[in-house]
């Protein structure tokens, strides 16, 4: 049993990005499903499929992006781990915002980007930083 899905399904992704598979697939759960969707809106992937039926079946098969014969994504890294978990008050989204890329942070009415969390003025677990 895996002791950080997150960790795993990131690493998968980076992993397939980097050797320019156009398909990965990892196993299923609902945070998941929602931080991979909110990876294919910001274009940092292709596509997201479930397949499936009984839970203990279901999987993601999810489309990998590439741009010019480069991967979309070019870093990944996990913040909040299940060791050390990293939160962030409203008031400090703005420094997550600075530079480049995506951040992700667990809030109250689910998983969002850091600039959609500022707008609700929601702080949260940071979950993962994308390039």
């Amino acid at each position: 049993m895996l002791s950080d899905p997150i960790a795993d399904l990131l690493t998968r992704l980076r992993n397939a990005s980097r050797v320019k598979h156009n398909q990965v697939v990892v196993p299923y759960s609902k945070l998941k499903h929602d931080l991979v969707k909110i990876l294919v809106k910001e274009a940092y992937l292709k596509d997201v499929s479930v397949s499936g039926k009984k839970p203990q079946e279901k999987m993601l098969q999810v489309g990998l992006k590439h741009q010019k014969g480069r991967p979309a994504i070019t870093g990944i890294k996990r913040i909040s781990k299940p060791g050390v978990r990293r939160y962030v008050k409203y008031q400090g989204l703005s420094r997550l915002l600075l530079g480049r890329g995506t951040t992700l942070i667990s809030t109250s009415r689910g998983l969002m980007t850091a600039r959609q969390a500022q707008k609700a003025k929601l702080g949260g677990e940071i979950i993962c930083k994308i390039n």
